[in-house]
């Protein structure tokens, strides 16, 4: 008889969305220029506009506005921006290339996966369902639910607590700055997605050796099988 395959890794692991589980620049970029073109501002370049996302739909509207030469943002800006958005939000954005198997694939040994982002809860639930992902997360957090947004570990540490796992035995998955303080601050592991559009710039620093680095979603999953042979 073989023997029994080692347990994975990590019990849980949590995802950021935007730029880890999906390609979503484009749709949030051009969404924030017509915004912006409402309220009379020339239109930023997509590049521009990425740098700016991460911490949340409000920060991106003012930062858009600042950038356009309207700041403080008008009255109204960002409800015309999540409005704008919420049309747009499937127009271009998919997901990574191996991200619905990655999270099939872990699922289906046992750990347990949630979700955890800066975008407001609502188009978030929309995205991961529409792109039949939602099915493999046991909890969506959201930058407008009950926690702090990130890099407050708050929600890291209270999705570890409803997975029934201390934060040892949590990786949080992200492709900014933002996340990796997330994870440094909740005491779990990290792995970096070197893929997405927050790592145009290269690792955040503060990244070490310890830490995980991800050329494509499907890299995460040797390594919490334990069946990496570099591990």
């Amino acid at each position: 008889m073989g023997s029994e395959p080692a347990p994975p890794r990590w019990r849980l692991a949590v995802f950021d969305l935007d730029g880890t589980l999906i390609d979503s620049q484009r749709d949030l970029a051009e969404s924030a220029n017509e915004m912006l073109g409402e309220f009379g501002a020339a239109r930023l370049p997509v590049d521009r506009v990425t740098d700016m996302i991460g911490d949340g739909a409000r920060v991106l509207v003012q930062r858009a506005c600042r950038a356009a030469g309207i700041a403080p943002e008008p009255d109204g800006a960002l409800a015309r921006f999540l409005s704008i958005y919420d049309r747009r939000l499937f127009d271009h954005t998919a997901p990574y290339a191996g991200s619905a198997d990655l999270l099939a694939a872990l699922s289906a040994v046992g750990v347990r996966l949630a979700l955890l982002t800066n975008k407001p809860q609502a188009p978030a639930i929309r995205l991961v369902e529409g792109f039949g992902l939602a099915v493999h997360l046991f909890a969506v957090i959201g930058g407008d639910a009950d926690f702090p947004r990130k890099p407050d570990p708050a929600a890291l540490l209270a999705l570890a607590a409803r997975a029934g796992c201390t934060p040892r035995e949590a990786v949080m998955v992200g492709d900014s700055r933002i996340d990796l303080e997330t994870a440094r601050r909740a005491g779990t592991a990290f792995a970096f997605a070197a893929y997405g559009f927050g790592a145009r710039h290269g690792e955040p620093d503060g990244l070490s050796s310890d830490d995980l680095r991800l050329a494509a979603p499907l890299d995460l999953l040797p390594l919490i099988l334990g069946t990496d042979p570099a591990r």
